[in-house]
């Protein structure tokens, strides 16, 4: 899996994720493959940056999804701007790229299959299976380090002083107790719009 994670604070968002790939027992460090968890994504109102769990295949799915919307219904800059979008992408996700959309026989929706979270100047979100879309105050994680990132970010709020030293911090701590991330770390900030 993965610890991909997000931060708000001081003025600006933050977003940084692991670049470890498993399959089953195998690892497959940055040394073979420059692997990437976050994505950039350009849109009307500005640059967003997105970061994926789960599953290998959903890194290029959704970018080549995402960028073949139009222009004017890519749109991240609130929660209803992510549901609205994400809902659009749903039956591309589907009828162009095959996704699987059942996760269990009493599904109240087609799942998209993905964990999402987005940093962008207007603030922090998080997308989930169900196109469900909660938009953050101050940090979150996803991805099976997320529980250590989480405790770190929270230990080590009060004296972080950017949304950049804590993301960092979250993602150092999935890095050394998840056993399915690993560095090098990525992380992109964005000055947060007034």
């Amino acid at each position: 899996m993965t610890t991909v994670v997000v931060a708000k604070k001081a003025g600006q968002v933050a977003i940084a994720a692991d670049t470890l790939v498993t399959f089953g027992d195998t690892r497959l460090g940055h040394r073979f493959e420059a692997n990437s968890k976050l994505f950039k994504v350009d849109t009307v109102a500005g640059v967003s940056y997105v970061g994926i769990a789960g599953t290998v295949a959903h890194f290029p799915v959704l970018r080549k999804a995402m960028t073949a919307l139009p222009q004017d219904q890519l749109k991240l800059g609130s929660r209803d701007e992510v549901f609205d979008t994400f809902t659009k992408l749903h039956p591309l996700l589907k009828e162009t790229f095959f996704l699987q959309t059942k996760e269990d026989d009493n599904d109240p929706y087609e799942s998209s299959q993905f964990s999402v979270v987005i940093a962008n100047a207007s603030g922090i979100y998080g997308l989930y299976s169900y196109r469900e879309v909660f938009e953050f105050k101050e940090f979150w994680g996803i991805g099976s380090g997320r529980s250590f990132a989480l405790g770190a970010m929270h230990a080590s709020w009060d004296r972080a002083k950017t949304a950049r030293e804590v993301a960092t911090v979250g993602v150092h701590a999935g890095c050394e107790f998840d056993k399915n991330s690993a560095g090098p770390v990525e992380v992109f900030t964005i000055k947060l719009k007034q």
